[in-house]
């Protein structure tokens, strides 16, 4: 890493060719956000070099970054992220640690290589449907941040039905117990018997915000599940417990919708499979 040091009057160095910031080279390395970077940073567990790191320090592809003294994989610099879309089932949990022993969505994952897989929101327990996890913190951070407002679809299956004063209820927007919520869209997708089936749309991530909505019109939800996360569909063709991997085309498009940068194609390692699955499920 090399520092420069700036006489008075003397104009700005630019950025040498190839750096970049240490919170965003680590952020893309599937570390974590920038801000969790930054934190790390602040703290002093972060070295470049051997040498403690400073907020806004740029790295090349020669510099050893150490957390912890751990040394930092830093092959993502070269090639795009990795994004996995994954079936969740009801009964798994969207965390590596949990004191009851429940299962998780990452023991049934590949390992990716000097990173780790972030997911993009999570999923209740008994909620089932469309997970994206990627090595990128800074793409995980840019999709779930409230400023982007990206519209999360949900298939929801409730016992009864909405009335028209309701359905403009939950256009309208809801008190919660943490304040006002509200959908972008409901559809009514039909249903036999007492049960009855909507897609509903909302721009926010709050924790079980769609069981509340229903509940806060008194109605229980029997099956929940989501089927979109901004412009990313869960497949039709993947069955629950499976996942499927972005060809790289698509990531770039993932990337340049939310105002990111994707290392070139030139630069970049041949595509992975874009069709892997997970093995059969374990019986339980």
């Amino acid at each position: 890493m090399t520092i420069h040091t700036m006489k008075k009057n003397e104009p700005p160095v630019p950025p040498q060719s190839g750096t970049y910031k240490l919170q965003k080279a680590l952020a893309q390395a599937g570390m974590g956000s920038r801000r969790d970077m930054e934190e790390l940073v602040r703290a002093g567990r972060v070295t470049i070099n051997g040498a403690p790191a400073s907020i806004g320090a740029r790295v090349g592809p020669g510099d050893l970054i150490q957390i912890d003294g751990r040394a930092i994989s830093r092959s993502a610099d070269s090639s795009p992220p990795r994004v996995l879309l994954y079936y969740k089932p009801e009964g798994e949990i969207v965390s590596r640690d949990d004191p009851g022993g429940r299962p998780s969505v990452f023991e049934r994952l590949p390992q990716p290589r000097g990173a780790k897989w972030l997911a993009v929101g999570r999923l209740d327990f008994n909620t089932s449907g469309l997970l994206i996890l990627t090595t990128s913190g800074e793409l995980a951070n840019r999709m779930m941040h409230p400023r982007y407002e990206l519209e999360r679809e949900y298939a929801v299956r409730v016992l009864g039905r909405l009335s028209p004063e309701q359905q403009a209820k939950l256009l309208s927007g809801l008190r919660l117990d943490d304040g006002m919520a509200r959908c972008e869209a409901v559809h009514d997708r039909g249903g036999e018997g007492a049960n009855h089936w909507y897609h509903i749309v909302i721009r926010e991530g709050r924790n079980r915000e769609v069981r509340r909505l229903f509940e806060a019109l008194h109605l229980r939800v029997s099956r929940l599940m989501r089927v979109r996360f901004g412009s990313v569909s869960l497949p039709r063709r993947l069955k629950r417990g499976q996942y499927v991997e972005l060809p790289r085309p698509e990531v770039r498009q993932l990337l340049a919708s939310l105002g990111l940068e994707a290392p070139s194609a030139a630069t970049a390692p041949a595509a992975r499979s874009a069709h892997r699955r997970h093995p059969a499920s374990r019986a339980r």
